[in-house]
């Protein structure tokens, strides 16, 4: 600590125009620095920072009383709370390890120097200056635990009790498919040789400037015309319909239109609320809807449906039938497998954010779920944000200690360092909650500018949302919770229980990762980028939907859609999930069959 005088507090203070004229007070400034171990300029802020919430109070020696007790007083009993904390904190800090471990093996290399050599010295490896650190102090610094140490990230950290003592570690909660006498173990190489590609493009697609508060209305309503207009030649051939009339053109006879649903009000849809808003080739106009003669729906707003009814006067539809969506074909491969060539199954593992519990700041659930993915040796792990998540107490209030990129790239260089053995290939997916990261969706993938060459190769950075290729499956990842936000929306009658199924479904015959329009206020979308990103490219082979309702894994129309739940909710363990998959969707008679052999969701 430098020496405080009271030259270097007046220099500082006439920076900040803080008059003082009493040299008692400069001396009792000097005081409070040396006993508080603080420098000039920090005290300076410290007043400044004060006295502008007590409306520019002038700095006299009562006022300064009164700054101690209210002030330094305070961080000085906080400060000693948090060494408390610190020493009866198991997890040490990575640094204090790093000068611990090069003060030993420095004793170790002076007793060296002055000792005979025996026997058992000959085992020691010799070090050079390219590798010149022990294997002790390898293994302690590539421990995850130590990178992700709660007193790294803030003071008040301490690990969650209720995770702590949390019950049914382990516990399949959910399963699908052959799952009797399954074994949950990658393949003898994990990682090694899985062919694994962007259908969308390239990765950069997406790392262009965005148009932040930018967006005309205009644009908005091309992105939705396209999106009908899209639609409309499937739904046409699908059901061999000839042509769609005008919305709002009296006819006594039965029509048949196209168009969007949509509110009449900025209200929640129902029954009495629905609107059909037609193309531009259809006239463009809304018209309100009567349901009542359907005895099965499922409607949402921003939905293209096509509608046959009566619309007598030309202000009022009513509709008798409602026809869906057509799903897009599944990916067929090009290149056949020969008839005697059987591929080992892959071994998929997928876990989404948030990875601490709400309590706490400490990773624990992350670091039990690289000890799972050390156990199982999964041959892909999809791992979806938020990874830190801007909904945790601690990052609201900002109690870290660090910055949120900071926390971000230790996490990430947790999770490649401490999988590096199982050598699986990792996926990683942005949230809308990862704090650190940007807050739009379609969201660009994260960006890892420090991965070394050999990492690199084991890492995959994709968009929010977007579907990949692996070994010849089709995977559809979306870390946006569409599910929660489609449940509140969507109003249906007659269409059973099932309300995850439908909502999937629609999904499916929307073609989109979010059919939603307008999205709900947390999402903020940019819909030009959303034209090109955010629709399904094909009907995927598994569809990774997390969310916060409940998990399951269930086959829609011939896709397997997983919920692995979250690895944390609240401040207890959630759930992930784990597939296997076979790399073939066509039997030995040509016909397709479901990738998905078994999946599971594990209690963590």
């Amino acid at each position: 600590m430098a020496l405080v005088t009271t030259e270097g507090l007046k220099t500082e203070m006439e920076m900040f125009d803080v008059p003082c004229q009493d040299d008692s007070v400069l001396d009792k400034m000097v005081e409070l620095c040396i006993c508080n171990r603080i420098q000039a300029d920090e005290m300076v802020l410290e007043w400044v920072a004060y006295s502008s919430t007590k409306n520019g109070l002038e700095l006299t020696m009562n006022t300064l009383e009164q700054f101690e007790h209210e002030v330094l007083n305070k961080k000085i009993k906080s400060r000693q709370n948090f060494r408390k904390e610190e020493t009866h904190n198991r997890t040490r800090d990575i640094h204090s390890l790093q000068e611990l471990i090069k003060a030993e093996e420095e004793e170790e290399n002076l007793l060296d120097v002055y000792s005979t050599p025996a026997k058992g010295s000959q085992k020691r490896a010799l070090t050079t200056p390219e590798h010149s650190q022990s294997k002790r102090s390898a293994a302690l610094l590539a421990s995850p635990s130590l990178l992700l140490s709660p007193s790294s990230f803030s003071p008040s950290s301490t690990p969650s009790q209720k995770y702590s003592h949390r019950g049914a570690k382990g516990e399949v909660v959910v399963t699908f498919g052959a799952v009797q006498g399954t074994r949950w173990l990658g393949r003898k190489d994990p990682g090694a040789g899985v062919q694994l590609d962007l259908l969308e493009g390239p990765e950069d697609s997406l790392r262009c400037s965005y148009k932040y508060m930018f967006q005309r209305l205009r644009d908005v309503r091309n992105v939705l015309t396209e999106k009908i207009e899209e639609l409309e030649e499937g739904l046409r051939s699908h059901f061999n319909i000839e042509e769609f009339s005008p919305v709002s053109l009296p006819a006594q006879d039965s029509i048949t239109v196209l168009g969007q649903v949509c509110c009449d009000s900025n209200g929640k849809l129902n029954a009495q609320s629905v609107l059909l808003e037609a193309g531009p080739e259809q006239g463009g106009q809304q018209v309100p809807v009567d349901l009542s003669e359907i005895e099965e729906y499922s409607l949402f707003p921003g939905q293209v449906v096509v509608m046959e009814g009566m619309n007598a006067t030309g202000r009022k539809l009513v509709a008798s039938k409602v026809y869906e969506g057509v799903p897009l074909p599944f990916y067929t491969s090009n290149v056949k497998m020969e008839t005697d060539e059987v591929a080992e199954p892959l071994n998929v593992l997928v876990a989404c954010g948030p990875y601490t519990p709400s309590d706490s700041l400490t990773f624990d659930p992350l670091l039990d779920l690289i000890n799972v993915i050390i156990r199982d040796r999964p041959d892909v792990c999809l791992l979806l944000g938020p990874f830190v998540d801007s909904k945790h107490e601690q990052i609201e209030k900002a109690q870290v200690t660090e910055t949120f990129e900071a926390i971000f790239l230790r996490c990430i260089e947790s999770i490649v360092d401490g999988t590096k053995s199982v050598g699986c290939r990792l996926v990683f997916v942005p949230s809308q909650r990862d704090i650190q990261h940007n807050f739009i969706y379609p969201q660009p993938p994260f960006t890892l500018p420090n991965l070394s060459k050999d990492q690199a190769q084991r890492v995959t950075l994709v968009p929010d949302p977007c579907t990949l290729l692996i070994e010849g499956v089709t995977f559809g990842l979306t870390s946006t919770d569409i599910l929660f936000h489609m449940s509140a929306e969507v109003i249906s009658c007659g269409t059973g229980s099932d309300r995850f199924s439908r909502i999937l479904k629609h999904m499916l015959t929307q073609r989109s990762y979010y059919p939603l329009y307008p999205p709900v206020e947390e999402v903020n979308m940019d819909h030009e980028k959303f034209q090109s990103f955010g629709q399904m490219p094909l009907t995927p082979d598994v569809l990774i939907i997390p969310s916060e309702l409940r998990y399951f894994v269930k086959d829609v129309v011939g896709c397997v859609c997983v919920n692995p739940g979250r690895l944390t909710k609240g401040q207890v363990g959630g759930t992930y999930g784990r597939l296997l998959i076979h790399c073939s969707t066509t039997s030995e008679d040509g016909k397709r069959v479901s990738p998905c052999l078994a999946a599971q969701v594990v209690k963590i």
